[in-house]
């Protein structure tokens, strides 16, 4: 079943549309990651104008990290200091995304920047999420226990100014790092159509040490504030939003989103990391590939905005 979409100006299969969005929530919901830095190529190699794909993106990551957030509120596994603070930095960071997405749109590199961004940051935070996991599942393989750190014993950037104690997240931090991922989360999030948990989850895990179980919902509850700003300034700034395309992936998403979010809960800590590793590593090697791969056509005719 065609339907067509008025901003993107292309027909698209409606089940096509409505099963990627399932499987994408899915995928949310049990890594706490948003989804968008999956459904955007995907949408990208539909046919669907990177602009139109990335802005209209954040509304469906809008509704699928509403349903996880709240449902991690209901369980108790969100630390709402912390993703309070993280919220205020990604606002930041959206705004100047925005700006910045508009800017190179205007001067038609829109597509260049989206396919060099993705490969760039997923081949590293994917390559290294994965070798820690790997020697992980090593040191447990030769019943090596994971060093604890010692009281006292911190980082020096835990160690700046602004220090605050997140009871929920047993983290006593300085805000200045805190603010600063979230500030690249939020920038990133809205140039590339992202919520940036494949970013922020990684973070929290690895170099702050936040426990697995407050991870996912900690970061949802700053994806959805993040996107939701996004997703306003792309539809004022940019008229990139195709609604038709959002409520499709709406419908999906949040459908998807429910069975993930319990998926996740039966998830062991150590495989949840190697499996979000290998999903972010695999995204940003396809995208490797499109760049040194002949297209079927390798010129073409497409405006670049106003």
């Amino acid at each position: 079943m065609q339907l067509y979409l008025p901003i993107a100006e292309m027909s698209v299969n409606v089940f096509v549309l409505l099963g990627l969005g399932a499987a994408v929530g899915f995928v949310s919901g049990m890594f706490g990651i948003g989804g968008g830095f999956l459904m955007t190529p995907l949408l990208i190699f539909l046919g669907i104008p990177p602009a139109v794909a990335v802005a209209t993106q954040t509304a469906q990551i809008v509704a699928s990290s509403t349903t996880s957030a709240l449902s991690a509120l209901r369980r108790n596994a969100l630390d709402v200091k912390l993703a309070t603070l993280l919220t205020t930095g990604a606002l930041v960071g959206t705004g100047l995304g925005v700006w910045f997405f508009a800017a190179v749109r205007r001067a038609g590199q829109l597509d260049l920047v989206i396919v060099l961004s993705y490969v760039t940051l997923f081949t590293v935070v994917g390559g290294l999420m994965l070798r820690e996991s790997l020697k992980e599942f090593w040191s447990q393989r030769k019943g090596k226990a994971r060093p604890r750190r010692r009281a006292g014993e911190h980082p020096a950037y835990l160690g700046l100014p602004l220090r605050m104690r997140f009871h929920r997240s047993h983290l006593y931090a300085s805000a200045i790092p805190l603010l600063s991922i979230s500030f690249f989360v939020g920038f990133a999030g809205a140039v590339l159509g992202i919520g940036g948990g494949f970013i922020m989850v990684p973070v929290l895990l690895y170099v702050f040490r936040v426990p697995t179980s407050i991870v996912v919902g900690t970061s949802q509850f700053q994806i959805l504030w993040a996107t939701m700003a996004a997703l306003f300034l792309h539809a004022v700034a940019n008229q990139a939003v195709d609604a038709v395309l959002a409520l499709i992936l709406i419908l999906g998403g949040v459908f998807g989103a429910q069975f993930g979010a319990r998926a996740g809960q039966y998830l062991r800590a150590d495989l949840f990391r190697f499996l979000l590793a290998l999903l972010i590593l695999g995204v940003g090697v396809r995208f490797a590939v499109e760049l040194v791969v002949r297209p079927t056509e390798p010129f073409s005719i497409a405006a670049t905005g106003g």
